[in-house]
């Protein structure tokens, strides 16, 4: 049986470069690509593939938050997160989000096929320099996090509004009115005890909400 494999990440030649590799596979093919986080989710209802390989940093919906929907809208697919950060922080909310996998980018070339074949056998897969934090990531379950006092669309509103959309812009993508996302905006800095946009986008960095660049 063939697996089929979703490529979500904002940098085609990302994309590109994945592709090759699992190509190369007898027994994967690539089914589609996205570039954000939103564009995966719908990708993933149309092609119903058997894995997404997830980029954790995205514009419009990041990697988190589009496994999260996955999770909800689509179980029996498969995510394996990829990302360039290492920390438990990014490891924990992964797993929390429904990730089976965790890769690093620095490493996807000699481990992305593994990560897909131990996904769709149901089976956890973590690059070998992030094994330990794995166990880290287990042991915060439970843990107090920022994040946590976060609605998911708040959490969605925050990243639209750290990456420079307009209020109207912002509703018009989550389904809401301007001046509720204006209401938002102030309920996040309060919650976050932030006092500006600037505040925000060094949270949502830190946090792996956003891209850094």
């Amino acid at each position: 049986m063939t697996i089929r494999v979703l490529l979500a990440d904002d940098h085609a030649v990302v994309r590109d470069g994945l592709k090759v590799l699992l190509q190369q596979a007898a027994d994967i093919s690539v089914a589609g690509e996205a570039a954000d986080g939103r564009e995966a989710v719908r990708r993933a209802q149309e092609l119903k593939p058997d894995v997404v390989i997830m980029d954790i940093a995205m514009p419009e919906l990041n990697g988190v938050e589009a496994a999260r929907l996955l999770r909800d809208q689509r179980a029996a697919t498969r995510v394996v997160m990829l990302s360039m950060h290492s920390s438990s922080e990014h490891v924990f909310r992964a797993l929390e989000a429904g990730a089976v996998g965790f890769v690093l980018k620095e490493s996807a070339g000699e481990e992305v096929v593994a990560a897909v074949r131990a996904a769709h056998a149901g089976r956890r897969y973590f690059s070998r320099a992030i094994a330990t934090l794995w166990l880290t990531a287990q042991s915060r379950a439970g843990r107090a996090s920022p994040l946590d006092s976060l609605s998911a669309r708040e959490r969605q509103v925050l990243q639209l509004v750290v990456e420079g959309h307009t209020s109207a812009e912002i509703a018009a993508t989550v389904h809401l009115s301007p001046n509720t996302v204006e209401t938002y905006r102030g309920r996040l800095m309060k919650k976050l005890s932030v006092s500006n946009v600037v505040g925000l986008v060094r949270f949502a960095i830190e946090h792996g909400l956003t891209p850094s660049s």
